[in-house]
């Protein structure tokens, strides 16, 4: 169903737009419209112009929110006034930064500290004063580190020959660590001899103590006293978030709610007189909301509502808010996912549900696997909140029902006696065709009867947007309802045993409603009272019409044999079930074994439910949708509520 909606249109002082923004819509929901387009034909009116003066301070607190979600929460029913909230967002952040700034100094010297002592600690087998060794002015010296593959070749063939003094430190996977020494005046020689052997340099800098393994000690201490200025500053920060959270989600609260209200404006209109100028918001609300929103600005001195009862006088249309029962909520995805009904269509969402649950019960029909289907998706829907689980667990309710009818529980069909047929067993003798399994002949009945509602509700939506060709000539209008349901008639009585009425019927109703669809716009034309041109010539018309006609009966016997698939998965789910107790030796009178049968009652609930939800979302789409309904709506957007904040 679709809420009835009232268009308003409220005006009261320039400034005084942000008091009845917060007093009165923030507790409403308003779908507003520019005011500017709503009232073209108004002069001396300009758009309302201001700058947020609240964005910056709703930026900082969003900031902060994001950067310490963990520590800090933006609900609360804390009330605080505008001041109060905007001072306690800068002061929170100021002293915020200040911790953060000290906090990231310390890191920064921690980390240049961890890098330093990295870089000393594989030179711990040097047992000499590292700082000495940087003063050295005769002899070169070399820090760095070779393969362990070329540190073998050059101790074995190299080192004995050249003029250099090598000392090995530290080991580390495919390296050695190494220093060496040369004469000043052989450096060039020895370094590139070196640099042949792959050997990597590091520079050390001139701040160790010590031998290395002083050094890394003395560094290790300083970042432990960085370390322990770095938590201190961790729970500073903690601190301060903690016992200002209630009072930092009030300020949020507050400041979120009266940005909002600020850019109302940009949907507001204002006057161009020089003085008492007065702002105008249009805008939609469901009947309900109008009626007890000018109820109570009654008095209210500056603000007045006008409620506009005539649509001829609106310039945008109504948006669709649909309110189903709580049972039928879950559907409104799938017609979301079409496109949300216009405000004067019919709302499809219960069809959806009924028909929907229906055919998939007939598909799926288990009472055992039903019943799955119902707890499972009942209880994700409660807790979860999960539209599809709703769907599944009202399919669940028909699957279950229809596994009785059909005598299935967990696929076993000799614990119960079926209610009404077993579908892989039932036949029926039907004239001209012979014998037909049952399920099939009650699935094109259940798909003929369908195809008919869905012909009245296409008559009933297009009488409601004023369009003719579509009421009554259409092949989902007038004509074809009558052509349809004259066959489903003929078809019936053929069936039942009953040939004269039936040609009867066949003689008299037949041909009227073909010959009508197939002048729907010339009389369309009439009807409308329009001046109807011929532009492709008679003969064409004729031809055109003629191949349209057979796509037209066509698409009724594909339309209406589409539904034998409800049959053919009917049968099917039984046949798979079949094959599970065959396999888990049911069938055959011995022991079952039971891992197979909830095994394979766990993968045909799965795949085959997939399967058939997937298969009776295309039936709702193409044979029930396509021939009724447009879903060319748009959707009741309110804006900026906020509940409970005044």
């Amino acid at each position: 169903m679709i809420e009835k909606m009232k268009f308003l249109s409220i005006t009261g002082p320039k400034e005084d737009i942000d008091r009845v923004v917060d007093t009165y819509l923030s507790r409403y929901e308003i779908h507003l419209e520019n005011a500017l387009s709503e009232l073209k034909t108004v002069k001396d009116l300009r758009p309302y112009i201001a700058t947020n003066p609240y964005k910056d301070v709703l930026e900082r607190a969003s900031e902060l929110l994001e950067s310490y979600h963990d520590l800090i929460t933006d609900q609360t029913d804390r009330k605080m006034k505008l001041e109060e909230a905007v001072e306690a967002i800068n002061s929170l952040d100021t002293q915020l930064k200040e911790l953060t700034d000290r906090k990231n100094a310390l890191v920064h010297q921690r980390d240049e500290l961890k890098a330093s002592r990295d870089r000393v600690v594989p030179f711990a087998g040097l047992n000499y004063n590292v700082k000495e060794i940087l003063k050295f002015r005769f002899m070169k010296f070399r820090f760095g580190r070779i393969s362990r593959e070329y540190y073998e070749k050059f101790s074995s063939y190299v080192y004995e020959t050249i003029d250099t003094v090598m000392f090995k430190c530290e080991e580390e996977g495919d390296y050695v660590w190494v220093v060496y020494f040369v004469p000043e005046s052989l450096a060039d020689k020895i370094d590139a001899i070196y640099a042949s052997m792959h050997f990597e340099r590091c520079f050390l800098p001139d701040e160790y103590e010590g031998t290395p393994v002083e050094a890394g000690h003395v560094l290790d201490d300083r970042i432990g006293s960085l370390q322990k200025e770095i938590d201190e500053a961790d729970r500073k920060i903690v601190e301060a978030m903690s016992s200002r959270k209630e009072e930092f989600a009030a300020a949020c609260r507050r400041i979120r709610t009266f940005s909002t209200n600020f850019d109302v404006r940009k949907m507001a209109a204002v006057t161009k007189h020089d003085t008492h100028n007065f702002y105008i918001l249009c805008g939609w609300m469901t009947e309900k909301d109008a009626e007890k929103f000018r109820k109570e600005i009654e008095r209210d001195s500056d603000t007045f509502c006008i409620i506009e009862d005539d649509h001829n006088n609106i310039m945008s249309t109504p948006p669709t808010k649909m309110k189903n029962p709580g049972l039928f909520r879950p559907f409104e995805m799938y017609v979301e996912m079409y496109g949300l009904p216009s405000y004067n269509e019919l709302d499809p969402t219960i069809l959806i549900g009924i028909t929907y649950s229906i055919l998939f019960g007939f598909m799926f029909g288990d009472a055992g696997q039903g019943l799955c289907l119902l707890i499972g998706g009942f209880l994700l829907y409660r807790f979860k909140k999960i539209r599809l689980a709703g769907i599944i667990s009202c399919c669940g309710v028909f699957s279950t029902i229809f596994g009785l009818l059909f005598g299935s529980v967990f696929g076993f069909e000799d614990i119960m006696d079926a209610v009404w047929l077993r579908p892989q067993e039932a036949m029926t003798n039907l004239p001209f065709i012979g014998r037909l399994n049952t399920v099939f002949v009650a699935a094109v009945a259940i798909g003929m009867g369908i195809i008919l509602l869905c012909m009245i509700l296409n008559v009933i939506n297009s009488l409601r947007s004023h369009d003719v060709e579509k009421a009554y000539f259409d092949t989902n209008g007038v004509a074809g309802l009558v052509f349809y349901f004259a066959l489903a008639s003929v078809i019936v009585l053929y069936m039942t045993g009953n040939p004269l009425p039936a040609t009867v019927i066949l003689v008299i109703m037949f041909l009227i409603p073909l010959l009508v669809i197939f002048f729907k716009e010339p009389l369309a034309a009439i009807v409308e009272k329009k001046a109807e041109r011929m532009e492709t010539g008679l003969g064409m018309f004729i031809t055109q019409g003629i191949f349209e006609l057979f796509e037209v009966l066509l698409s009724y016997f594909s339309n209406t044999l589409s539904f034998v698939r409800v049959g053919a998965f009917a049968v099917s789910h039984a046949a798979m079930m079949q094959v599970v107790l065959m396999l888990a030796g049911a069938e055959a009178g011995g022991n079952t074994n039971w891992a197979v049968v909830v095994g394979g009652n766990l993968f045909v609930c799965g795949m085959e439910g997939l399967i058939v939800g997937i298969q009776v979302l295309r039936l709702e789409y193409y044979e029930l949708f396509s021939r009724f309904y447009r879903g060319s709506g748009r959707a009741f957007e309110p804006y900026g509520k906020v509940a409970g904040e005044q």
